[in-house]
């Protein structure tokens, strides 16, 4: 296997592991305010929080997989 496709395997791994984390945080949060509808703001805020942070680690994850495959 080349440089290249190790990093697109990384990648792809990392985007994954990414979209997994945000539909579970997503279903979390749906479950909350299914359960208390009186929290909504505060759920949604922590969940937009939750999920920008999940998506900044696998933005890093990216990019140091291709960083490493050069």
């Amino acid at each position: 296997m080349t440089g290249i496709s190790i990093a697109a395997i990384g990648a792809g791994l990392a985007v994954i592991g990414a979209g997994l984390g945000i539909g579970k945080i997503g279903e979390s949060a749906m479950n909350a305010i299914a359960r208390q509808p009186e929290a909504y703001s505060q759920i949604q805020t922590a969940m937009i929080i939750a999920a920008a942070l999940v998506e900044g680690v696998a933005l890093f994850a990216v990019v140091v997989s291709l960083l490493v495959a050069k």
